[in-house]
């Protein structure tokens, strides 16, 4: 483990904090997971999705995009994205060599959370307007000292229930450290427009928010003012995939959170998720996951919680 050569941040491709290594996470849950590693451009996530958790990139490669509810947000080395429960982003890493990079995802007890003002407070960073917080080299030290200390628990301390609970307490310092040093945050978010591409994710953000509806390619023309045709093309090159495919890509994905994580069944999660039928349902499911909805809620509660929040491509 090295000081990267343009922060003041300790890291080593590969290297992992996993606490708590779940199945499903609850509200009750209590779990975080640290990944040092590298992405390209040829694995930018084509979907936007949210997670459950709280999660957090530090960049430090010299640049990326990350889009975040349609918007774009222009990212530089040390850069940190604060990304709370429930929100659509989507980051996007520029040709060239792999980019490295920290993902931080952890969840907190509710209760905890409900019962201890303090907590509330810390995290209410997560709900800044800007999701983007860039700092002097001064505060950077500050920060990221806080985030090394958590590496050296990991490797120092071998019992592992001190170790958890220790890399607990230096983690809410660390988030301390931020909230402390928000007024300082000197990132201005881009004011530009800058094409047809930010329109399509303006256009995903959209269907994202609104995939319970009866949303179709004309509709979407309508509301946004473009050409059917146009808004067909356009959308293809951009995202990789035709507007249908993208609204029912979207419907899938919440419906296998809903899967795993809601006590309704399955004919109803059919219809709050914005299918015609459940024979529809089924069959859209089964295209885009190769199986059945009921076979997907079965096997997909033994994956584990880590391998889940590492497939994601931040």
């Amino acid at each position: 483990m090295k000081y990267y050569h343009s922060s003041p941040v300790l890291y080593e491709k590969g290297f992992s904090i996993i606490i708590n290594d779940v199945a499903v996470p609850t509200e009750d849950s209590t779990l975080y997971y640290f990944d040092y590693d590298q992405r390209s451009q040829s694995v930018n996530m084509e979907f936007p999705h949210f997670h459950i958790f709280y999660e957090m990139m530090i960049l430090l490669s010299p640049k990326a995009y990350h889009f975040v509810e349609g918007k774009r947000y222009d990212m530089v080395s040390n850069d940190i994205i604060l990304l709370p429960p429930s929100v659509l982003h989507q980051s996007v890493y520029l040709p060239g060599p792999p980019s490295d990079r920290i993902v931080i995802g952890f969840m907190l007890p509710r209760q905890m959370i409900e019962q201890k003002p303090g907590y509330r407070e810390i995290l209410s960073i997560f709900d800044c307007a800007t999701p983007i917080l860039r700092f002097h080299r001064e505060e950077q030290n500050r920060i990221f000292e806080r985030l090394n200390e958590i590496i050296n628990l990991q490797l120092t301390v071998h019992n592992p229930q001190i170790r958890d609970l220790m890399i607990h307490n230096k983690f809410i310092e660390f988030l301390f450290t931020l909230y402390s040093l928000r007024n300082q945050n000197h990132y201005v978010p881009n004011v530009e427009d800058t094409g047809i591409r930010e329109k399509i994710y303006t256009i995903t953000n959209y269907i994202h928010t609104h995939y319970s509806d009866d949303i179709s390619l004309g509709s979407l023309a309508d509301i946004f003012y473009i050409s059917p045709y146009y808004l067909s093309h356009q959308f293809k090159d951009v995202t990789g995939y035709t507007v249908v495919q993208y609204i029912q890509l979207t419907r899938v994905k919440n419906a296998q959170y809903l899967l795993l994580n809601s006590k309704d069944k399955i004919t109803k999660i059919a219809e709050q998720t914005g299918f015609s039928s459940f024979s529809q349902f089924n069959r859209v499911f089964r295209k885009f996951c190769g199986m059945s909805p009921s076979d997907y809620k079965n096997t997909s509660r033994q994956t584990s919680y880590a391998m889940t929040l590492a497939s994601k491509e931040m």
